[in-house]
């Protein structure tokens, strides 16, 4: 299966510079946040596969307005093609508003509410959220922490990939797009990055 990922910063190559025909070759898309819903609007009309999202610290217009024609995964597992994807979008909150911001705490509650699921569909092959894990491929700040209790879900889950956004890479951040926790290989989503499942 061939996954488009995608987080933070719209590609150019897919918007301002789109030409028919460039989506084709996708099964799925992933976008992990803080995404305009008119670029994900875009890429799903002009794409022939579903969009799969989580909404990211600066999504609160998708509580009223969540982008048409894509399946919102946030606290769920959807399963396509025999992949199971586990969505858990937000940011550490790092200010007292925001609809998608969450402590450490919050997180760890959001978990424990998706145990039947998790049990009913057997675990889980791949972790979309918007943040990072905490210490690996986050930063030290509040606004760009990562949840320690990822660590956690991956650890006993064992999934084969985690895609997540949230640390722009073009801030200058000598970060790799993939790297590896636990035999899991995790992607930074900024912008975009092609998955062969």
């Amino acid at each position: 299966m061939r996954i488009l990922t995608i987080a933070d910063e719209e590609a150019k190559r897919f918007y301002d510079f789109y030409k028919p025909g460039m989506l084709d070759e996708y099964d799925l898309i992933i976008s992990c946040g803080d995404l305009s819903r008119h670029y994900l609007e875009f890429l799903v009309t002009m794409a022939h596969c579903p969009l799969l999202y989580v909404p990211g610290n600066h999504d609160d217009s998708f509580v009223q307005h969540p982008p048409e024609g894509c399946i919102c995964i946030d606290d769920d597992i959807f399963e396509y093609q025999g992949v199971r994807f586990l969505g858990l979008g937000g940011s550490f909150k790092y200010r007292n508003s925001g609809e998608y911001m969450y402590t450490e705490t919050e997180m760890k509650r959001r978990i424990l509410k998706l145990k039947l699921k998790l049990f009913r569909h057997k675990g889980f092959d791949v972790l979309v959220t918007h943040s990072p894990i905490f210490e690996y491929g986050d930063k030290e700040y509040l606004a760009h922490r990562g949840f320690l209790c990822f660590q956690e879900l991956l650890k006993k889950y064992k999934p084969k990939y985690m895609i997540h956004g949230h640390i722009h890479l073009n801030y200058g951040y000598k970060l790799p797009k993939t790297y590896t926790y636990q035999d899991v290989t995790i992607i930074n989503a900024y912008e975009y990055y092609n998955l062969d499942y």
